[in-house]
């Protein structure tokens, strides 16, 4: 591994989902020297399929990432199976440290390293997590139509949850948990048929390895097949601290913050996917992927040509 220090590359890749992939693929199909470092662990990882994706509908999230490696090493790239630890600033541009005492040297830093979902300290959430505990309901809204669903009230937006998911399903119960409602929101729940149901949730209710309810803290049990729970998602940014690299406070979570291309305020840094798209499906994460790659190429031309000219000067100079 001593000898990675020996090779500056264009760009490495921090985070090898859907948009560290995309943007690999883009930036080896341009010629350049560009390795991606992956932690192994994407956050769609418990889900049992990626759906939305055109074209690819239904895939498993695991072969998703197998294929799109398979293609960005066909071009060039590089993969690395490892954890990044901490990225400094250098002469050359940036040198990014892995857990296991790696250093890589890149010219360029793009950042994809998605973010955390946190969820409720509420016994069974993470545990059926992907499964029949869901967020999105145009990722996994499909699969739950039409049975009994309670979205578990966490913020601001949770209300907004509940009437999308009552576009999939009549039977949709809303459990306020801790969470006030005001008069508004109230109107458009009555409206949409969709019940209120108070008190703090104090655990799911399984039974052979199935949802069957939500228990409360009166020891009421509400069945319902499915629970949806807006997360609070945190961008993974602690590595990037040392360069300057912070998050942005959002009602949903934080994210990082960059301009339309994906590039942020430290010079040669630039982000894509959820982590700076909190919103962002598979597919939106590797279009942002794949943009981020073309304007960060875009400005590795402009660098290199500026040299070549002054090159070029040089040499007319001295003759």
């Amino acid at each position: 591994m001593a000898k990675q220090a020996e090779i500056v590359r264009d760009v490495v890749v921090v985070g090898g989902g859907a948009a560290g992939l995309s943007a690999a693929l883009i930036l080896a199909r341009s010629r350049r020297r560009v390795t991606v470092v992956d932690a192994g662990t994407p956050r769609n990882a418990p889900a049992q399929a990626v759906h939305g994706l055109l074209a690819l509908d239904g895939v498993s999230p695991l072969e998703l990432l197998e294929r799109g490696r398979a293609e960005v090493v066909r071009y060039g790239g590089e993969i690395i199976s490892a954890e990044v630890s901490d990225v400094s600033c250098t002469s050359l541009g940036f040198a990014v440290m892995t857990r296991d005492a790696a250093v890589l040297h890149a010219r360029r830093l793009l950042i994809a390293t998605g973010l955390v979902d946190d969820l409720p300290e509420i016994e069974g959430l993470r545990q059926r997590w992907g499964r029949d505990v869901l967020h999105c309901p145009y990722c996994h809204g499909w699969e739950a139509r039409d049975r009994a669903i309670g979205v578990l009230a966490t913020g601001p937006m949770s209300v907004h949850q509940a009437l999308l998911f009552r576009q999939l399903s009549d039977d949709v119960r809303y459990f306020s948990h801790d969470q006030d409602l005001g008069e508004q929101d109230r109107r458009k729940l009555d409206a949409l048929g969709i019940p209120v149901v108070a008190g703090r949730v104090s655990r799911l209710e399984i039974v052979e390895d199935r949802l069957a309810g939500v228990r409360l803290d009166d020891d009421r049990v509400v069945p319902v097949e499915t629970v949806a729970v807006a997360t609070r998602m945190i961008a993974r940014a602690e590595a990037f601290a040392g360069i300057g690299i912070t998050t942005t406070p959002h009602p949903a979570g934080s994210f990082i913050a960059a301009d339309e291309t994906g590039r942020t305020s430290v010079p040669g840094v630039w982000v894509a996917g959820n982590s700076t798209d909190l919103s962002a499906q598979v597919g939106a994460a590797a279009a942002g992927g794949a943009r981020a790659a073309a304007h960060l190429n875009a400005d590795l031309v402009a660098e290199d040509t500026d040299r070549a000219v002054a090159r070029s000067t040089d040499a007319q100079t001295a003759r």
